[in-house]
């Protein structure tokens, strides 16, 4: 008989601390470290998330759905009784008084007994986390973002805590209470402690999604110290994100845009007609809804696919990478550039190459964009009239450079992310953004 694993979790065995990029900085959760002699402190990722595509049989998939349906009411049943009570007491409703709610609405309404306590607890928890986003968004004087009512449809997991109604089990099954061992899809190993375990509906199926904390690494009692590590001899490189080209680094490697939403507006808009013609509650609608939002799906994961690999190939090659800071949600904001914006991705792309660079010891450094297209990357001079879009080459009146301008660009982003006090960086460029005069 299977059985589940002790504490939810499967402890694989820590790397050693030997090998290329130190994959050891996985398990620390904030020291500091020395490059070159110079300390930086370097935050980690002490948990991961590891998702499966599960295959819920007819029977699971009804319970499936009915549990989405009684954690969205609970969840909007929540939200109403907090907008209720602040305007009644002109108090917020926090999360303890919504748990004792809870545990009284449990003996009298079914759905909710009938779903696993915790879970529906991690529920008012996420509701709880919107709040403090809301709260933190009006102190600092962003758009606040009230958190919204869910429609049908629009509540699409359900979190369970582990050892309290779920387990994962030998046979790669999961375990959720009411629904039953479900088939899992195990194309690579779990690391760490499994903490979380919350099933997803997705346009293109049903997956589990299990929240690991790493282990980490400390001596007996103590606190590791400052850890001196030897600089990598990879190079660095400097990347610039664009829409002509996906992105162009500081040694001349163009990366192309894929245009995944480009290539699938022709069937995406077929389809979103063929919802449009159908009757709104019938089976057909119902068809072709599922059809629209697997083909969604689809595109989002080709992109994410992309995304994942350009990130991977960079961390493989380079020590040190930097990128621009981009105004990612200015951009969006364009009617000439906000389909192509999007359809890149960059704010996605650079989540996901801080994040494996973090993995393999790799240093990822943000710059200030300003001039970084404008300025010469030999002679550090600006042009007298500023460049447009329209113009593609660089070619500098000071020096006579003459460079694709993404490579111009990409060059500048490299040497003014590691520049020292005095002006010149560690590898020797003197970076001047002083104007040229006129010629």
């Amino acid at each position: 008989m299977p059985t589940a694993l002790d504490a939810g979790g499967i402890a694989s065995s820590l790397p050693k601390a030997s090998g290329r990029r130190w994959k050891i900085l996985d398990y620390f959760p904030f020291h500091s470290f020395r490059f070159c002699g110079h300390k930086h402190s370097i935050a980690t990722v002490a948990s991961k998330a590891y998702k499966y595509r599960i295959y819920p049989t007819k029977n699971q998939l009804s319970i499936m759905l009915q549990l989405l349906e009684t954690h969205r009411h609970l969840y909007n049943n929540a939200l109403a009784q907090r907008k209720e009570w602040h305007e009644a007491e002109k108090t917020p409703l926090n999360f303890a008084q919504q748990c004792k709610i809870l545990t009284q609405e449990r003996k009298i309404n079914p759905f909710l007994a009938f779903a696993n306590a915790a879970s529906c607890q991690r529920t008012l928890k996420r509701l709880d986390r919107s709040f403090q986003a809301f709260f933190r968004r009006v102190k600092s004087g962003e758009a606040p973002g009230y958190p919204r009512f869910k429609g049908r449809g629009q509540f699409d997991s359900v979190e369970y805590t582990i050892g309290d109604g779920c387990k994962f089990t030998l046979d790669n099954k999961a375990y959720f209470q009411k629904v039953g061992n479900i088939k899992i899809k195990m194309h690579r190993p779990i690391e760490g402690k499994i903490k979380t375990m919350r099933f997803k509906k997705e346009g293109d199926g049903w997956h589990v999604v299990f929240s690991c904390e790493l282990p980490p690494m400390r001596s007996a009692g103590h606190e590791l110290p400052d850890v001196e590590i030897e600089a990598t001899k990879l190079p660095s490189v400097g990347i610039d994100l664009g829409l002509k080209s996906f992105l162009v680094d500081s040694e001349g490697n163009e990366v192309k845009p894929p245009k995944h939403y480009r290539k699938a507006q022709a069937k995406l808009r077929r389809l979103q007609r063929s919802v449009a013609r159908k009757k709104r509650g019938g089976a057909n609608r119902k068809k072709s809804v599922n059809r629209l939002a697997k083909f969604s799906q689809h595109v989002a994961n080709q992109r994410k696919d992309f995304h994942h690999k350009s990130a991977l190939d960079l961390v493989k090659r380079f020590g040190k990478i930097a990128h621009e800071n981009l105004n990612v949600k200015g951009i969006v904001r364009s009617l000439n550039l906000a389909k192509s914006a999007h359809d890149a991705g960059w704010g996605k792309f650079l989540s996901i190459l801080k994040h494996k660079a973090e993995s393999a010891g790799v240093e990822v450094v943000g710059v200030d964009p300003q001039n970084t297209t404008q300025a010469c990357s030999n002679c550090g001079c600006l042009p007298v009239e500023k460049l447009t879009l329209k113009v593609r080459v660089y070619k500098c009146l000071h020096c006579g450079l003459i460079l694709d301008r993404d490579h111009n660009a990409a060059i500048n982003i490299r040497n003014k992310a590691w520049i020292e006090p005095l002006g010149v960086n560690q590898e020797g460029y003197l970076m001047d953004f002083s104007r040229s005069p006129q010629l």
